[in-house]
């Protein structure tokens, strides 16, 4: 009755009186049940929901949201031990606005812990697991989100990026990923990682479910200053215009088959000859696609800039998470005992060392040289990236470097930051998408290895309904719509 379909499909079903939101509701919460014990999708599971009956088109649909964003009455933990009891008095924008719509909350999904990292391994709850492959990563931080749209439970949910962290696990995951333009959507009730980079995004089976969740979703929120004033269009009536004459571009130094030609990677091979493939597909449509040329320099900087900045930030917005607030008190004969007797019980090592890379970039003797340098550094990336979209309409490239990794024994328990210079440039360029606010979307284009890897198209800053255009145009040549993992069908 659910599972698989799209908001298209059940919208139908609803209006033509097959289904009630109740069933639909029901057996959202099932599936979430069924498959939480070998998955870990869930903070939590509702047992029941709040909405209301509206004349939009997710009216009744379920969907699942990041368990970092605030819902009144809904335990929010950010999937860290130091929020673990925390039950929000106010609503995110996010989530007011799905509840005002008719959309209605499956449950809030684990994220790494506090949505910093990218495995979907460091949640307080445990590993999120692949749906396609259970010993493999889903990647993050929005990993709950992604599993639960994969699995088919759900026809969409909501997380968040900072880095990569929707479109990447929609690579990994075999499902749709859209960032939209930063400020398009209020970040109101969002918890904070790094502020001039996070964004609200979401997880689709298909393009048109994230232009129709972009749609009631976009609007300036007197709540967050740095909300654009509403465009006036409507995203989904656009998707189908033809994109005949359309110019897009890839960067030579991140998709060259001959920068790899020494690695034995078949998984990277394989994708990067589908990839060129793809790009013969999408030349058929009449869209131009070149390759450019971008400082190499520059590219090698995008993760340690990402770091610096990230970190710094989070450090920042995470000062208030003392244990006097929030979360469990600490033991001691002083403020400053108890703020670091909680804060030691209360966060994960990896988030430890975060901070402490915070802390240590914004040290006055270090702002300037590390810091202040690591935002010059994103000003020359976002201003190339600025003078390519005075040509192009879009840039186009593999969003990942190939299948989600192995989970092992290492990946099981803890995270790593440690930098490898193995594919860095191609498995961390999503970044560029959240130095720039830049519109940013995710579809699948292939399968090896019966695992799906994803293609990624990023536009200019407010070019949101293009990149939505171009992305659905592209989704029709691969055939890969509205995938999701079958497992337990059998």
């Amino acid at each position: 009755m659910l599972r698989g379909k799209n908001i298209t499909q059940l919208r139908e079903e609803l209006d033509s009186g097959k289904v009630t939101r109740d069933e639909l509701f029901e057996e959202a919460r099932e599936l979430s049940l069924k498959f939480q014990d070998d998955y870990n999708i869930y903070e939590t599971i509702l047992d029941k929901y709040k909405s209301k009956d509206r004349d939009t088109l997710i009216n009744g649909i379920p969907y699942a949201l990041k368990d970092n964003f605030s819902t009144s009455g809904i335990l929010t933990t950010g999937s860290s031990n130091i929020l673990k009891d925390y039950v929000p008095v106010y609503d995110a924008t996010v989530y007011k606005k799905l509840k005002n719509a008719g959309a209605v909350l499956v449950g809030k999904t684990v994220l790494d812990e506090l949505a910093m990292g990218g495995t979907g391994t460091t949640g307080h709850t445990g590993v999120v697991r692949n749906p396609w492959d259970k010993t493999r990563q889903i990647g993050g931080s929005s990993a709950g989100s992604a599993a639960a749209v994969s699995l088919g439970i759900v026809p969409f949910s909501i997380g968040s990026d900072t880095g990569d962290s929707v479109r990447k696990p929609a690579s990994l995951g075999g499902i749709v990923g859209f960032k939209p333009t930063y400020g398009r959507i209020s970040r109101y009730g969002l918890f904070a990682f790094a502020s001039s980079l996070d964004h609200v995004a979401m997880f689709s089976r298909n393009v048109r479910d994230s232009a129709i969740v972009t749609d009631i979703l976009k609007g300036q929120d007197i709540n967050d200053m740095t909300t654009l004033k509403d465009d006036g269009k409507k995203y989904v009536d656009t998707l189908d215009n033809d994109i005949k004459g359309k110019k897009l571009f890839y960067i030579k130094e991140i998709c060259d088959k001959e920068l790899y030609k020494d690695s034995n990677d078949f998984v990277l091979n394989e994708s990067l000859d589908k990839f060129n493939e793809l790009i013969e597909k999408v030349k058929s449509l009449g869209v131009e696609v070149e390759e450019v040329s971008f400082d190499k320099k520059l590219l090698e900087a995008i993760y340690p800039v990402y770091m610096c900045i990230s970190c710094a930030e989070a450090t920042s917005n995470n000062a208030n998470l003392t244990g006097i607030q929030f979360g469990p008190r600490g033991t001691g004969n002083s403020i400053d005992e108890i703020m670091f007797s909680a804060r030691t019980k209360g966060f994960s090592e990896f988030i430890k060392r975060r901070f402490v890379i915070g802390s240590y970039v914004l040290q006055k003797e270090n702002q300037e040289r590390l810091f202040l340098n690591a935002g010059r550094i994103r000003r020359m990336i976002v201003d190339r990236m600025t003078e390519l979209f005075k040509e192009y309409d879009g840039m186009i490239l593999p969003a990942s470097g190939g299948i989600a990794p192995k989970l092992d024994s290492s990946s099981e328990n803890v995270a790593s930051d440690k930098l490898s210079d193995r594919y860095l440039i191609l498995e961390n360029h999503l970044a560029i998408g959240n130095f720039g606010g830049f519109p940013s979307i995710t579809i699948p284009y292939c399968f090896i290895n019966d695992m799906p890897i994803g293609i990624n198209i990023t536009g200019p800053i407010k070019s949101d309904d293009v990149v939505l255009n171009i992305a659905n145009k592209v989704e029709e040549l691969t055939g890969l719509k509205d995938v999701y993992s079958k497992v337990g069908e059998e």
